[in-house]
């Protein structure tokens, strides 16, 4: 194979051990193994140098990788973080060092391709939303665990009231690890809101009063508040490093968003504010997406302002590192995994693989338009009818990928189809399809009249 990178470097990365590769000839032994502290990184470094190395191949795992990309960086190396799978091995001895030596080989030929890496603000932004994600998900859980405890009560008040982190739900569980027992004495605790009768709600408070239940509602209560706690310092971050990318765009200025032009004011007035659920971040995440982005992402139908800094959090600003739409949503895993064999497709089923954050976010918004009364819910719908719910799910997420790629790449306005319009479209191409199906049919009778 032809080489096109001469001095290349392959690494295989570990957790207390990095075994590096130079081409032959560079050292007497071009293969070594050093260790994974810090002195051993520089020790790393100083060596590729002597080698007279400019670009380093290295597997992407786990986190081992980033503290030795960080410092090659610095360094001024060129850096390919690539897929494991892509520098699989032949079958035979597999060792750290023969894996070292296959990735110099397979970079010094260019047969290795580089993962997406965000900047340094995109992957500060990254951390901290999939920390306030993870967050979530305990607070969520903490929710269940209280629930549980109450079936093991057999006090049903989470299933009158339909959300017991509420006003009303809060305050039943203060009074409950307060030591009130007494059903009549929650009543006063109601809000105006509560659709639930008096007598439901006494219902739903007459149970066993297990003491160690009570006591585990106590503990996941306060859990649940310490990670509220944590949450809130957590969109404290967030904002900050969203100032500085706004900033950043910006040649350090912070501006508010200017009106539109090319719509009206009383449109403005009349166009109607996407609801916040108690999941959201309190401060304005609309105004800065949108000073960060150029466009207004949020005017996509079913997206959120949680989904939007998730994607940003994942893809960061710059979407030209894919050259084509196709490219984004084939990195989130939208697209068929074509096989031909033979001049035969044998297998078009997606790769199965867990979606990365921004493709959930996608499939969250997708998964919103079921029965939105716009024509990107229409197309959800005629999905669903082809598909199936999953295979709609998909199809929708895919396009709203490629909404927002064009939206932020090339600055575009978020187009709004009129629902009669695209209808009609969809009639005259499913007329245009039975007329063409009809004359096909027409000239394949004769031939079947005359055999």
């Amino acid at each position: 194979m032809q080489v096109i990178r001469p001095n290349a470097a392959g690494i295989d990365i570990g957790d207390t051990m990095h075994a590096v590769a130079v081409p032959p000839g560079r050292d007497e032994k071009p293969v070594r193994s050093f260790g994974a502290f810090t002195c051993d990184l520089i020790a790393i470094v100083q060596w590729l140098k002597q080698c007279l190395i400019d670009t380093v191949a290295m597997e992407s795992t786990g986190v081992y990788w980033k503290p030795l990309y960080a410092l090659l960086i610095a360094e001024g190396f060129e850096v390919y973080l690539v897929n494991a799978k892509q520098t699989k091995n032949v079958s035979g001895r597999k060792t750290d060092m023969s894996d070292a030596a296959w990735i110099q080989m397979l970079h010094c030929c260019g047969l290795l391709k580089s993962s997406f890496l965000p900047d340094d603000l995109t992957e500060t932004i990254r951390t901290l939303v999939r920390q306030r994600k993870a967050l979530l998900h305990d607070s969520t859980r903490c929710i269940q665990r209280i629930q549980k405890n109450f079936e093991l009560m057999n006090l049903k008040i989470h299933t009158v009231i339909s959300d017991i982190t509420g006003k009303t739900g809060k305050a039943i569980i203060e009074a409950i690890i307060a030591g009130e027992r007494k059903p009549e004495n929650f009543l006063p605790l109601l809000d105006e809101r509560i659709l639930a009768t008096e007598e439901e709600i006494l219902k739903s408070m007459e149970g066993n009063w297990r003491s160690e239940c009570v006591f585990l509602v106590k503990q996941c209560y306060a859990q649940y508040q310490e990670l509220l706690a944590h949450i809130r310092e957590c969109d404290k971050e967030i904002e900050n490093i969203l100032q500085q990318m706004a900033a950043t765009r910006n040649e350090g200025i912070i501006e508010p968003v200017p009106a539109k032009e090319n719509k009206s004011e009383e449109l403005q007035k009349t166009k109607k504010k996407k609801r916040k659920n108690k999941n959201t971040p309190r401060f304005d995440v609309r105004t800065y997406l949108q000073q960060i982005n150029g466009v207004d992402v949020l005017e996509i139908f079913g997206m959120s302002e949680i989904s939007a800094l998730e994607i940003l959090s994942e893809t960061g600003t710059d979407l030209s590192k894919w050259p084509t739409g196709n490219h984004f949503v084939s990195w989130m895993n939208f697209c068929p995994n074509n096989k031909i064999t033979g001049g035969k497709l044998i297998s078009s089923m997606i790769m199965k693989k867990t979606p990365n954050n921004a493709a959930q976010a996608f499939r969250a918004a997708a998964n919103g338009l079921s029965r939105s009364d716009n024509w990107l819910g229409d197309y959800f719908r005629r999905m669903k009818a082809k598909g199936g719910h999953k295979y709609a799910v998909l199809a929708t997420a895919r396009k709203l990928a490629l909404i927002y790629y064009r939206m932020v790449r090339y600055k575009e306005a978020f187009i709004e189809v009129d629902m009669e319009t695209y209808k009609e479209k969809q009639r005259q191409a499913k007329i245009g399809y039975l007329e063409k199906r009809l004359a096909q049919l027409r000239r394949e009778t004769p031939q079947i009249e005359a055999a």
